[in-house]
């Protein structure tokens, strides 16, 4: 299991993780020429940070005769999570609430939005009582 600090990520390694998820296994030459329009990164960077992030447990990496290939440790959902909650806990004191007024009131979000927000409440309510939960 990947430890609560190896799951924040730095700016880079959200760009190099997002192509990872969208094309692993990989090799590092083909992250950096996928990043290259948006990034401008050379071979040897986009290499260093993946080296890293391997250290960090946030990737890893299989050899095949002279080719390493590079495949995610944590999934999508545990970096969004590791990112929600460090956010939440800097600028609302780890309360939800306060939080989720917040983006209500500073976000225009359109009716179907909201509907789907009440939905997504609405079923966590039912599973939550089919749970046993209160």
């Amino acid at each position: 299991m990947v430890s609560k600090n190896t799951t924040d990520l730095t700016e880079a390694e959200w760009a190099i993780i997002q192509v990872i998820w969208e094309n692993e296994p990989c090799a590092a030459p083909d992250v950096q020429e996928l990043l290259e329009k948006s990034k401008k990164w050379t071979y040897s960077t986009v290499k260093t940070l993946m080296d890293r992030m391997v250290a960090k447990g946030l990737l890893k990496t299989k050899k095949i005769r002279n080719l390493i290939l590079y495949s995610s440790v944590i999934t999508r959902k545990q970096a969004q999570n590791s990112e929600i909650m460090k956010t939440v806990k800097r600028a609302f004191d780890g309360a939800f609430t306060p939080m989720m007024q917040f983006m209500l009131d500073n976000n225009s979000l359109s009716k179907k939005q909201l509907d789907e927000l009440e939905e997504l409440i609405q079923s966590k309510r039912i599973s939550e009582e089919k749970a046993g939960k209160e």
